[in-house]
């Protein structure tokens, strides 16, 4: 539920107002806002009961239900955009973010090259694999520990931030203290204790990715596991979904920008590299992604993609990244400015 309060309410009348919200056996998970302070709450209690009775406590101007199943990444609860801060970045409001790096950490003179790039191409943050859930078990599982220290040694020499996926609950701690961002795979979508600990264990940004099959609602739900336990600092991932088209690895879900950005609040950006697996793909799906309406994107690079350990078919060379960057220059103008003409930029 929403509480509202009058303009003016004084902070004796929020704090009455949000022990009678646990009284009657929910937890205020949000309040927001100066002159009139919104009050969100969840819980398993009656919810209409308890909106009864708290338009009758002093300072309350009105109170109406949540109906979207996912209470707190809602729009209801927060009508404004949230941004997501990372150290001296960010990534939502006027700021796209770029996340650029290989696949997973090979080596330390590959990792510092992909670093000395995405820094010289202006993206602020540096991706890499240590952990890898591969489906093949024969397949290239990452460096582990040893590639958090070399991607936390890259990103340190070049200012950058690092995203970097954590796999298991037992490696949270491990993960997040490293890395800047925690990501979350298309793999983990749904692995609700993960998710948890997620959101109670460290208020590390996270990157939600989402699943192969899963719908908006039920990635939407993700993120509420996340922000319900207690970090609020989600960021969404459209990565591409599983359909009978076969000419790229998966689909990329292109609609769910603009979906997303009507139900949520949360920031959402795009990786096309493994949504199309091809490196040709990707410059036209990042553009394609400002003129939605994302807030950025994730692609893959390699020194020599040729010879990557992994998905070396996704990843650009650095001049192809370095291209791409360059071109997106008049469309980050006019995204940024909030001009319809955005999609009309030529290519």
């Amino acid at each position: 539920m929403i509480i509202s309060m009058k303009p003016g309410a004084t902070q004796a009348q929020i704090d009455r107002v949000c022990t009678r919200i646990q009284e009657m056996d929910f937890q205020v998970r949000s309040i927001q806002g100066d002159e009139r302070v919104v009050i969100a709450a969840v819980g398993l209690g009656d919810v209409m009961h308890a909106i009864g009775v708290l338009r009758s406590v002093e300072g309350v101007e009105n109170g109406v239900p949540i109906s979207a199943p996912y209470k707190l990444v809602s729009k209801q609860v927060k009508s404004g955009r949230t941004v997501v801060q990372v150290g001296g970045a960010s990534v939502g409001g006027d700021a796209f973010g770029v996340i650029a790096g290989p696949c997973s950490v090979e080596t330390e003179e590959q990792i510092m090259a992909c670093a000395a790039a995405v820094a010289g191409s202006g993206a602020q943050f540096l991706r890499g694999g240590a952990y890898k859930p591969r489906t093949s078990p024969y397949s290239f599982q990452g460096l582990e520990e040893e590639g958090l220290k070399l991607l936390r040694k890259a990103a340190d020499a070049y200012g950058l931030y690092i995203v970097t996926e954590v796999m298991t609950v037992t490696n949270v701690q491990l993960v997040a203290h490293y890395a800047d961002v925690l990501q979350i795979g298309a793999r983990n979508v749904q692995n609700f204790p993960l998710l948890k600990a997620i959101g109670s264990a460290t208020k590390c940004p996270v990157m939600l990715k989402r699943g192969q099959s899963a719908t908006i609602k039920e990635f939407l739900l993700s993120a509420e596991y996340i922000v319900t336990n207690g970090n609020p600092n989600v960021i969404l991932c459209e990565r591409g979904i599983r359909t009978f088209e076969s000419a790229t690895r998966n689909t990329l879900d292109i609609n769910a920008v603009p979906v997303l950005n009507e139900l949520t609040h949360l920031p959402v950006i795009l990786d096309p590299a493994h949504a199309t697996g091809q490196r040709s793909l990707i410059p036209p799906l990042v553009r394609a992604a400002i003129a939605v309406g994302a807030d950025g994107v994730m692609v893959e690079i390699h020194p020599d993609p040729e010879r990557a350990w992994s998905d070396g078919a996704q990843s650009m060379t650095f001049d192809q990244f370095a291209k791409t960057m360059d071109e997106i220059q008049p469309y980050l103008q006019l995204w940024r400015a909030g001009r319809p003409e955005l999609a009309c930029v030529p290519a």
